[in-house]
């Protein structure tokens, strides 16, 4: 099994969209030895140009570096990729670091996969846009054995500086990567629809914008005290009663009924919210909710 990788060691990068290659840029920035393979070669020519090595096919390019980097379009494309001969043979004792996005039981198959044919793993989730790379402060999240993690480090750090490590279970990365997404999009929607309250009332939504960009880093004080209190089960209140947030979600649904906008929203925040109440959860904090939740639907 390989113990060392630096700056002059080769790394294979398998996957050529906008993600793939910037992280074949970074790499030949930082000195190393690219190959790079995509199911579309015409890919390649641009980096061809500036240093990197084509790859005639995915077991060639395993074969020629001790770490393969694979940035695909899902979990389908990886293994269509990896569960061949040639690259079941190529990948014994190499690494292999999977920064495309994936569920946290793709990611246990594919470590079990790994695992089954002589090669190290480690999962990754990028939570940052192309343009974004290569910073000091890009966020990407890791999970995997520690030996492997210390192992990647050299290449990790050419692809971005904010790197959380999240511990040997190999499902940490994504499982995290979907939970922040949640957020993500759960609070699009919500900004989306204030968009919509705003534009109804004849108000400016670049005003609006530049508040909730005010109100941004209180808020996410607030969850982060919401989530330590979802960890000690402790719902005592001491910030936000839920009995406020069914009244001011209640509140946000008969306001998009009154103004004829799209009401999906605000109802399905009202009915989560209500069932709260209805549960006896009205005189404990607001992250209470989490009791509605983690019952199924």
């Amino acid at each position: 099994m390989i113990t060392t990788i630096n700056k002059q060691n080769a790394v294979t990068l398998i996957g050529l969209g906008a993600m793939g290659i910037t992280l074949a840029k970074l790499l030949l920035a930082a000195g190393h030895k690219v190959t790079v393979w995509n199911r579309s070669p015409e890919k390649a020519a641009a980096l061809t140009r500036e240093g990197a090595v084509p790859a005639p096919d995915a077991a060639t390019a395993v074969a020629a570096s001790p770490v393969t980097v694979i940035c695909v379009y899902n979990h389908a494309a990886t293994m269509a990729i990896l569960d061949t001969p040639e690259v079941k043979a190529a990948i014994k004792n190499r690494a292999l670091l999977q920064l495309t996005t994936i569920s946290p039981a793709e990611a246990r198959f594919t470590g079990e996969w790994a695992e089954a044919n002589g090669a190290a793993y480690m999962n990754g989730a990028i939570q940052a846009a192309p343009s974004q790379m290569g910073r000091a402060d890009t966020p990407i999240l890791l999970s995997g054995a520690a030996d492997v993690y210390k192992l990647l480090i050299p290449v990790l750090r050419v692809f971005g500086g904010g790197i959380t490590y999240l511990g040997a279970g190999i499902s940490a990365a994504p499982t995290m990567d979907l939970a922040t997404l949640s957020y993500i999009y759960g609070s699009v929607i919500g900004f989306l629809h204030g968009a919509r309250i705003t534009e109804a009332e004849g108000l400016g939504v670049d005003q609006y914008a530049a508040i909730v960009a005010g109100i941004t880093p209180t808020f996410g004080a607030f969850l982060q005290h919401e989530g330590n209190m979802i960890h000690t089960n402790n719902f005592a209140v001491t910030e936000s009663p839920m009995r406020i947030s069914i009244e001011a979600t209640a509140r946000l649904e008969a306001t998009a009924r009154e103004a004829g906008i799209n009401s999906d929203f605000p109802a399905f925040a009202a009915a989560l919210f209500k069932k709260a109440g209805a549960a006896g959860y009205a005189d404990e904090e607001a992250a209470a909710l989490i009791k509605v939740l983690r019952h199924p639907a």
